[in-house]
């Protein structure tokens, strides 16, 4: 099976530092160099597809722009990108998030495909006006995506559960092509609703053993349900000729962060509900003090990254040759969709796609 390769659209800004943001808080730190405006949207937009990136992933939070509203502009700035929208299952009716999603299907012409963020930290989910607790929240979002996908159907649906009911629910057209809907979670509460509901299951970027441990979970409980999923994993990358060249521009990245800033995200993030989040931190705990190298968890996989920024914290880093390595380890343990990012958007999307996708399509992991 071949890969599908995605990017990023940094929709809180850009810059040759690491932009840091995180979901407790609105984004912190440095402000951006390079602001989310549409114009630099577009080009980053135009750089993924010129370097053979099938789609691009735009968060969703209070710290960046909405995800909706940014990729319907960049509809008609792109020809065949597709458009990984983000949204949070508790501020939004599902009977309204069928409808925007089949009506970006129609007008983009199949190009939305729909990452299902549940929320794993409770001060962000608060300022939507959601106050479910964290297994709650999944629970609500296993009654969502029945709720999407019966209103996909064509046919009025109804459905009365324990923290949604919809009576008649329906639109005006159901999707031609339904799309693909892609969740994370690491949580005992998240795995079964990917197991049941998901096409694509995501995790962030830990060591390929742990990774693989955690797909094989998923892959059994898709499995009591009679379904098979697709599995897909967010990392940064940051590639360069050689390997030396590679770690030098990964050192400039940690010399760059205040280590004040360290205290500061690491003492917020560890509020945080996301069982995904905790793994992220326990990587590299905060320390700093092995240098560039001593933030290498694994071989070419560096946790520098989630110092300073929430989410998915670890990036490829090494020669084309090296991170297509680790890529196609991933690949071994099931991993067939990668969601990639890297500092700045712009130039890391070239990077990676003249220098690691010749290495993928050479070894037949790429079309």
């Amino acid at each position: 099976m071949t890969l599908k390769l995605h990017w990023f659209l940094p929709t809180t800004g850009d810059g040759r530092t690491i932009v840091e943001h995180f979901h407790a808080s609105r984004a912190a730190g440095a402000s951006a160099a390079r602001e989310p405006s549409l114009d630099y949207l577009a080009q980053v937009a135009r750089a993924a597809e010129a370097n053979g990136f099938e789609g691009v992933l735009t968060p969703t939070g209070t710290w960046c722009e909405d995800a909706w509203l940014t990729t319907a502009a960049l509809i008609r700035e792109t020809r065949s990108l597709k458009f990984l929208v983000a949204f949070r299952p508790g501020t939004i009716s599902p009977t309204l998030a069928a409808q925007m999603a089949g009506t970006f299907q129609r007008i983009s012409q199949g190009r939305v495909l729909l990452n299902v963020v549940t929320g794993g930290d409770a001060v962000e989910q608060r300022r939507f006006g959601d106050w479910h607790d964290h297994d709650e929240r999944y629970a609500r979002t296993g009654e969502f995506l029945e709720i999407v996908r019966g209103v996909w159907s064509g046919k009025p649906f109804d459905f009365d559960g324990e923290h949604l009911k919809v009576e008649g629910a329906t639109t005006r057209a159901a999707p031609d092509l339904v799309p693909p809907i892609y969740f994370g979670g690491s949580s005992a509460a998240a795995l079964p609703v990917a197991a049941r509901h998901a096409d694509v299951y995501l995790t962030w970027g830990e060591p390929p053993a742990q990774v693989a441990e955690k797909l094989a979970k998923v892959r059994e409980l898709a499995g009591e349900q009679g379904r098979k999923l697709r599995f897909g994993i967010r990392l940064h990358t940051l590639s360069r000729d050689t390997s030396a060249e590679a770690w030098a521009e990964a050192g400039k990245l940690l010399d760059a962060i205040d280590p004040e800033r360290i205290v500061h995200t690491q003492k917020q993030l560890s509020g945080s509900e996301s069982v995904g989040q905790q793994r992220m931190a326990a990587l590299h705990g905060g320390k700093t003090d092995g240098g560039v190298r001593g933030l290498e968890v694994y071989p070419n996989l560096w946790a520098g990254i989630g110092l300073v920024r929430g989410g998915a914290g670890t990036a490829l880093v090494g020669s084309h040759g090296e991170v297509a390595d680790l890529i196609e380890e991933y690949h071994a343990h099931g991993i067939e969709e990668f969601v990639l990012s890297g500092y700045p958007h712009l130039e890391e999307a070239y990077w990676f796609g003249e220098g690691v996708r010749p290495e993928l399509v050479r070894r037949g992991l790429v079309a």
